[in-house]
């Protein structure tokens, strides 16, 4: 009888003997077995898992590989194989045909009804990828009524040459690649892009990994591409780390386009109008099965003429997307804010896709908002620009404001910034929800200007070069409409402000009293300062109707009274200037003045009755005595009138 030890390496000797002639006996069997026969099974084991229609029409056949593992797996090569859309879905064509397509396969899953695919390689494949509106696609291999028993695993996919086209009744695309092998290091596959998007042009180029890791999420997939987007430029280089659920992307965007809004269609991200721009940064996303969160972080770029660069962070979720962040400006050009409120030129506007609808007679802007995106999104933007200019500089520095977008309402909050020597502070409200106003924005608008000096707010006029004086006033207006002249032609509040503590050119008031001997002899001798007391300036606002209540220039040497109104809606003046001398003028002509016409034409007149009472009464007077001709040209001034103080209690306006 065999000795205990001798019976144990007996057993020992019989089992490894079974494990290896078992695969070897796998092996054999598999070899000789006519794999032509098994494309029934094949078929209907693969279309339950997939839960769509899947047939292998050509030839199959086996061969057994190592890849790596301590036993080679079977090898089956596949010729015409067609993939099916899902049930109920209409389609241009079947989801894939290949013209041959190789997998091996783990033998032991399939004891456990699953089936493991380690590699997939396809030869020459026709895929379309299409999505309904209704948001049901063909490429989600997902069934939550009566699953399958079988289940389908894929590790890899490794491409070559063939097509690919994209259907998308959602973002309104149809567009086709056209895939072919290269050999690179780092990419296996570049395509070439045709299609339409929205009925616009689109086309592109690009590169991509021959492999695809479906199962290790952690290898990286390597993209890069440039598209043209309906006008809009999209470049990127990256990687999509976890291509199985299209989770994570890492990548360098760079994107330019003709107005910032144009990105809207396809980002569904809402950003304001602007002229044309360009910018590029790092972008990361993760899309979540709920939710998904992309971050644009240190971007740089040009909008316009102006520098932009900062982080920009946009999540989605419920009740609506968020975008936060925070930009900055070092150099900011007043013409390119311009498209944000539609106060750029027709061909600006034609040239960042908007309808050119500016009349050739109106300078308020008239193009709308477009309101029905601001309930889209979620805002909460910081923006600081360093220094704004504009043709002629405009100093305005350290402009700093918060956007808040919250349910269609839009808010800047606050919107301040240094200028001419002083400080503008204000609040904006843009209630664009429809809630109170379905056809209209309601609008508030409550500003302050502290310390402004004259001369650097209107440095291109030349008779403010000798001018200082310091500015301070109040704004308050709401209204109701649904562009920049809707909302100022229906606004109703008040404009207050005061000039004081300063000095104004003589040669600018004279030429306001039309005191012509004065002008000339200022000419000759050179302009000097003229003391200013104070100017008033009170406007009530009522329907865009702007009227003075009081308008008071009053310097040492002449008062100017003016009256009328400034009309917001139809843009007409209708404004009486009254110079009235305090002291004696040669020549002088004192007659009211008109300022008249429209925004786009104004007309400044002067009184020609008084004007030729004044010139007949100086030739009567000729025919007696020449020397007293000019006795009716000379103004006596009634004294010297009541300082600032006086002023600002009649009007009520602020004070400095």
């Amino acid at each position: 009888m065999p000795s205990p030890v001798l019976r144990r390496r007996r057993i020992a000797i019989a089992a490894a003997s079974l494990a290896l002639g078992v695969p070897v006996a796998a092996v054999v069997v598999l070899g000789n077995v006519d794999w032509n026969q098994a494309r029934p099974w094949l078929n209907d084991k693969i279309s339950a898992a997939i839960d769509r229609p899947f047939e292998i029409r050509g030839a199959v056949s086996l061969a057994w590989r190592q890849q790596g593992r301590w036993l080679p797996l079977p090898h089956l090569v596949a010729r015409d194989v067609h993939v099916g859309n899902p049930r109920g879905m209409q389609a241009p064509s079947e989801m894939v045909s290949v013209s041959q397509f190789a997998f091996a396969i783990d033998l032991l899953p399939l004891l456990r009804q699953r089936i493991e695919i380690p590699e997939l390689r396809f030869d020459n494949p026709a895929l379309l990828l299409q999505r309904d509106a209704d948001g049901k696609n063909n490429w989600t291999f997902k069934r939550d009524d009566q699953p399958s028993a079988w289940k389908l695993e894929v590790n890899r996919v490794v491409f070559s040459k063939g097509t690919v086209r994209y259907i998308d009744a959602m973002t309104h695309v149809d567009a086709s690649a056209d895939i072919d092998t290269i050999s690179d290091p780092r990419y296996g596959v570049a395509w070439q892009l045709h299609g339409k998007w929205n009925n616009r042009d689109v086309s592109g180029s690009g590169k991509a990994g021959a492999v695809l890791s479906l199962q290790q999420q952690s290898t990286p997939f390597p993209l890069a591409a440039h598209l043209n987007i309906g006008g809009t430029n999209i470049s990127f280089e990256g990687t999509l780390t976890k291509p199985a659920s299209l989770a994570a992307i890492d990548m360098r965007l760079k994107l330019s386009a003709p107005s910032m809004a144009r990105l809207y269609a396809l980002t569904g991200v809402l950003l304001p109008e602007t002229p044309p721009f360009v910018t590029e940064g790092h972008l990361t996303g993760n899309l979540g099965a709920n939710a998904s969160h992309w971050i644009y972080d240190q971007f740089t770029g040009k909008v316009g003429q102006s520098d932009i660069g900062g982080k920009l962070d946009f999540k989605t979720g419920e009740p609506r997307p968020l975008l936060s962040g925070t930009v900055q400006s070092k150099l900011l050009q007043v013409s390119d804010l311009g498209p944000l409120i539609g106060a750029d030129s027709n061909a600006s506007k034609e040239a960042r896709g908007a309808d050119a609808v500016q009349p050739g007679n109106r300078v308020l802007p008239v193009e709308t908002f477009r309101t029905e995106r601001w309930t889209a999104i979620d805002a909460d933007v910081n923006f600081k620009a360093a220094r704004i200019t504009r043709n002629k500089d405009l100093p305005i520095q350290n402009l700093e404001t918060q956007i808040h977008m919250k349910d269609g309402v839009l808010a800047l909050k606050p919107l301040n910034f240094d200028i001419a020597g002083g400080r503008f502070t204000s609040t904006v409200m843009l209630d664009g929800s429809g809630k109170v106003n379905p056809n209209a924005i309601r609008a508030e608008l409550k500003a302050g200007a502290r310390h402004l000096q004259l001369k650097q707010l209107f440095p291109g006029i030349d008779g403010m070069q000798a001018t200082v004086g310091e500015v301070n006033a109040d704004v308050a207006l709401t209204a109701a409409g649904n562009s920049v002249a809707g909302l100022l032609g229906a606004s109703n509040g008040e404009l207050k402000g005061v000039v004081n503590e300063g000095s104004v050119s003589k040669l600018l008031l004279e030429a306001m009293g039309l005191n012509i001997g004065s002008v000339v002899l200022t000419k000759m001798v050179g302009d000097k300062q003229v003391k200013l007391n104070c100017m008033v300036t009170d406007f009530a606002v009522t329907n865009g109707l702007m009227k003075s209540r009081l308008f008071v220039v009053d310097t040492s040497e002449a008062r100017i009274d003016i009256g009328g109104t400034v009309n917001l809606g139809n843009e007409k003046l209708d404004l009486t200037l009254k110079p009235d001398a305090k002291s004696m003028r040669v020549i002088s002509l004192r007659a009211p003045i008109y300022v008249r016409g429209t925004f786009k034409e104004p007309d400044i007149s002067v009184d020609k009755g008084t004007l030729a009472l004044r010139a007949g009464g100086a030739l009567a007077l000729a025919v007696v005595a020449p020397v007293a001709a000019i006795v009716p040209l000379v103004s006596a001034g009634p004294g010297e009138t009541a300082g600032c103080q006086s002023l600002m209690a009649q009007a009520g306006a602020v004070k400095r």
